[in-house]
């Protein structure tokens, strides 16, 4: 019971953060759609896609979703360096709970804040001229859900083993920006 506490305290720490900074929720929004707006009507315009209901903004719709669940996951491993930094990650570590469940609510708090961008986007879906019935929104918030802990999990491990934001950034870098393409 008390392993399910800490978990729960854990992932309600990196909840509170998310929701704390106003613009990290505001730009976890406007970026992915100014991405469609850019890339899907100007790549949109050179690439032909003959019968695809709404064309390639609904194409490239579904990517631009993963990249946000990638990017917000895997750099949230930050916040592991920042407690170490600030002396954090000493007091979490000699609390009366394993270390698996340190990582397993972190690695929740982190989907948690990618679930929720996949969610908003998900319901704009209307935008871009994707239907979304409600077995096909059940699907996508599942698969939202596997690969924001994996890649979360990815980005704490990752950050487990760096001392500084810079090494950690320069690490993330060379993951996600071939996954983006």
């Amino acid at each position: 019971m008390a392993e399910l506490e800490g978990i729960y305290t854990i992932w309600l720490r990196e909840t509170k953060r998310f929701f704390r900074y106003r613009s990290r929720i505001i730009t976890s929004v406007v970026t992915p759609m100014l991405w469609l707006l850019i890339f899907g009507t100007g790549l949109g315009a050179a690439v032909r896609f003959g019968n695809i209901p709404g064309g390639y903004e609904a194409f490239i719709y579904p990517g631009i979703i993963g990249q946000t669940i990638l990017f917000t996951s895997i750099f949230s491993g930050l916040s592991v360096i920042m407690d170490r930094q600030y002396g954090f990650l000493k007091e979490i570590l000699v609390a009366p709970i394993s270390r698996p469940s340190l990582v397993l609510g972190k690695a929740l708090g982190i989907s948690t804040a990618a679930v929720i961008q996949a969610t908003i986007l998900l319901l704009l879906s209307f935008i871009v001229g994707v239907s979304m019935t409600p077995l096909v929104f059940i699907l996508c918030m599942g698969i939202a859900l596997i690969m924001s802990v994996g890649l979360g999990g990815l980005g704490l491990v990752i950050a487990a083993f760096t001392d500084s934001m810079e090494g950690f950034n320069l690490i993330m870098s060379f993951l996600c920006y071939p996954c983006s393409f």
